[in-house]
C-alpha cells in the first residue's frame, strides 16, 4: 500500500503513465484496425460479438503476460544466430506476425479486386466456420500485437501498476472505437484499401524490427495520419458531390 502511494505521489510516475497511455492507445491502433477489417466480412448479427471477443482477448493476453514479465524480457534474448544476425523469439514472432499481416492483407485486397462467386451453403454453416476463423486469426494477431505492446511497457517503466493502468485504458479506448471505426470502414469502400494497405506497411515493419532492422514508429504513424486526412477530403468532396446532384435533380 506504502508502494502505491509513493508511487501516486511521485510526478515522474504520472510522466510515465500519461506516456505509456498514449503508447499504448498507438499500439492498439494497429490491432484494431484489423479487428474492424475482419469482423465487417462476417454477417451482421455477429460482427459486435467478434469485435468484443477479440479485444477482450486482447486484454487477456495483455495481462497474462503482464504477469510473466520475467518471461518476457527472457524473449529478447538470442535464441540463434544465422549470418551474424541474432534472432530471439520475439523477432521470430514478429517475423511470423509481419508475414501473416502481409499476407492476410494481400489476400483480401485479390479478393476486393477480383471477387470469387460465392459458394452455395447454408447459412448456418457459413456463419460458423467463419465466425471461428474470424476468432483464430484475431487471436494470433493479438498475441503478436500484444507482446510488442508489453515489451514496449517493459522498456518505458519498471513499475507494474503503471503498466496495467497503461493497458487497461488502452484497450477500454479500443473497446469503445471499434463500432465507429467498424462502421466507418463498412461505410467506406475506399478506406478498405487504405486500411489494407496499412496492414501491408504495418506487416512490413514488423518483419523489418524481427530482422533488426529499428524502424521509427513515428514515421509509419505520420505516413498513415497523412493517408487518413487525404481520404476523409476525398470522402467529404465525394458526399458534397452527392449532396449538389440530389439538390438539382
Amino acid at each position: 500500500m506504502d508502494y502505491l502511494l509513493q508511487l501516486a505521489a511521485s510526478p515522474t510516475a504520472w510522466v510515465a503513465l500519461a506516456t505509456l497511455i498514449v503508447m499504448e492507445i498507438v499500439l492498439g491502433i494497429d490491432n484494431l484496425i484489423f479487428i474492424s477489417i475482419l469482423t465487417n466480412k462476417l454477417p451482421e448479427q455477429h460482427r459486435a460479438k467478434a469485435r468484443r471477443i477479440g479485444i477482450s482477448m486482447a486484454l487477456v493476453l495483455r495481462l497474462g503476460l503482464l504477469s510473466t514479465i520475467a518471461f518476457i524480457v527472457q524473449l529478447t534474448a538470442p535464441v540463434f544466430e544465422v549470418l551474424g544476425q541474432a534472432f530471439s523469439w520475439k523477432d521470430m514472432i514478429l517475423i511470423a506476425g509481419g508475414l501473416f499481416l502481409v499476407w492476410k492483407a494481400t489476400t483480401e485486397i485479390h479478393h476486393s479486386m477480383d471477387p470469387e462467386p460465392e459458394e452455395k451453403a447454408s447459412v448456418s454453416n457459413t456463419v460458423t466456420i467463419g465466425f471461428a476463423a474470424a476468432i483464430g486469426q484475431i487471436l494470433m494477431l493479438d498475441l503478436v500485437f500484444s507482446i510488442d505492446s508489453i515489451i514496449t511497457a517493459v522498456g518505458m517503466t519498471e513499475h507494474l501498476p503503471i503498466m496495467i493502468i497503461a493497458v487497461v485504458t488502452s484497450v477500454i479506448v479500443m473497446l469503445v472505437a471499434a463500432e465507429p471505426l467498424a462502421k466507418f470502414i463498412n461505410d467506406n469502400p475506399t478506406v478498405v484499401m487504405l486500411a489494407l494497405g496499412f496492414l501491408i506497411m504495418i506487416g512490413m515493419t514488423l518483419i523489418a524490427e524481427g530482422f533488426g532492422a529499428h524502424v521509427p514508429k513515428g514515421y509509419v504513424y505520420a505516413a498513415m495520419a497523412f493517408s487518413a486526412v487525404i481520404e476523409c477530403l476525398n470522402i467529404a468532396r465525394r458526399n458534397r458531390h452527392k449532396r449538389l446532384l440530389a439538390a438539382r435533380q
